[in-house]
């Protein structure tokens, strides 16, 4: 796993997690753990990493703390809501509601039999009976069919009020253990969280070493941000249909006044709900073609495209893109950021010191996009250093390509670059989830 997606997932989770933990009740609010999405950082050294992998560990100790307060707090609450000497109102109310309606039904079966001892004594009349005792039957009967049609209405409604009683309280019960998985989730998530921020220390310890460089090989390259080149998107809908996919052009232009020796395209696209960032690879496929390659091939994972090749001064390159959307995407939105890199043999490299990103709705299966028109861009923070360089290319080492089509790792690799990246993608999966809260703030709203 390249260790800026490590460092990405945690950041992720970090997001999401306090922000889960806020809608738990206030008795579980001084429990809620307290990673937090790190700031912007070009360069991200060893010493920093260890900080954040200590964080983590603080997070996940106080989240384990808060999950087993969170436990001993469901227990007595589901002990206070049990209909069984259970003291909350709602177990105290429902209790009653419950004898009142077994009382109800009682009385009615009474009442019933009432009504069927009062027909078998009219009928055991005999001819010679008088007229008083007749009239007496009969109104005793009369009397005893009033009193079952009382019992039922009111067993009908003590059974009703009763009902009402139990969902109350079935309702609370449901709350307390939702609220008890809130903190069972925000432990696992603070676990995850651990374990990437351990895994990306020691890949980076372990790539210092390899490299021989520690803390020494943090300076990084001569990358500098080159704001004549440019990455432009045209035909990228607004409105997008899950089970459907949509072909769009990502142009690339050398606007400067030099020679550029290989240059990649950047593209990062993330599927959206109101849960959050998705897992944008199970619902989202990215495939791209140029003209020297023209065969579609699946976008590399780590974001870049190659196949632009050299651009000359004033000079530009297409590059075709396609966005499929599995059927099971969910509603919601999505979220593009596009960017250009180049490299050149004598070591210097560049790039855009901000992504364009293009904002879109996705539609459920099935449904009609509507009125349609082309995403509009903005711009955002450009993750990592200025003209950032990819994983496996070393300052003053231009990356090539493998045969698939996915960067190869050449030169003398430094941990220096791996890092610089992981701190890149984490603030890019930072910028979608401040996206995410932007857009349901937008809809709450409305």
């Amino acid at each position: 796993m390249k260790i800026r997606r490590v460092l990405a997932t945690a950041v992720a989770l970090a997001v999401t997690t306090p922000a889960a933990l806020l809608s738990v009740s206030p008795a579980y609010a001084d429990a809620k753990p307290t990673a937090q999405t790190q700031e912007k950082q070009s360069k991200p050294t060893i010493k920093e990493l260890e900080e954040a992998a200590a964080e983590a560990q603080k997070a996940y100790d106080k989240a384990v703390k808060a999950e087993a307060a969170g436990r001993i707090e469901l227990e007595k609450t589901l002990d206070d809501l049990s209909e069984v000497n259970g003291t909350h109102p709602l177990a105290v109310a429902s209790a009653a509601a419950k004898q009142t309606a077994e009382d109800a039904a009682a009385a009615k079966t009474a009442a019933d039999q009432a009504v069927t001892g009062a027909k078998a004594a009219l009928d055991a009349l005999t001819e010679d009976a008088t007229e008083e005792e007749r009239t007496a039957a009969e109104t005793a009967l009369s009397e005893a069919e009033a009193t079952a049609t009382a019992a039922a209405t009111a067993k009908t409604a003590a059974d009703t009020a009763a009902a009402e009683a139990r969902e109350k309280l079935d309702d609370a019960r449901v709350a307390a253990v939702r609220a008890y998985g809130v903190l069972q989730n925000a432990a696992e998530n603070a676990l995850a969280v651990k374990a990437a921020a351990d895994a990306a220390l020691a890949k980076a310890i372990k790539e210092a070493e390899e490299a021989g460089e520690g803390e020494e090989g943090e300076e990084g390259g001569d990358c500098e941000p080159e704001l004549d080149l440019t990455s432009k998107v045209t035909g990228l809908p607004d409105k997008l249909v899950a089970g459907t996919s949509t072909d769009f052009s990502l142009r690339v232009t050398n606007g400067s006044d030099r020679h550029m020796d290989e240059v990649l395209a950047f593209v990062s696209v993330h599927a959206t709900d109101t849960s959050g960032l998705k897992d944008t690879e199970k619902f989202f496929r990215l495939q791209w073609s140029t003209k020297s390659a023209p065969k579609w091939q699946n976008a590399d994972p780590d974001n870049y495209i190659d196949g632009v090749g050299a651009l000359k001064p004033g000079a530009h390159a297409d590059v075709k893109l396609r966005l499929t959307l599995d059927k099971a995407t969910p509603a919601g939105n999505g979220v593009a950021f596009f960017a250009a890199d180049f490299f050149n043999e004598d070591g210097t490299c560049g790039g855009a010191p901000e992504l364009d990103m293009y904002e879109f709705d996705v539609k459920a299966a099935g449904s009609k996009p509507g009125k349609t028109g082309d995403a509009k861009p903005s711009k955002t923070t450009r993750p990592g250093n200025t003209g950032t360089t990819p994983q496996g290319s070393a300052s003053g080492t231009p990356a090539t390509t493998s045969t698939n089509g996915s960067l190869a790792a050449t030169g003398s690799s430094s941990a220096t670059t791996s890092i610089a990246l992981a701190g890149g993608a984490a603030v890019l999966l930072g910028a979608a989830a401040v996206f995410v809260v932007r857009r349901r703030k937008t809809g709450a709203d409305a």
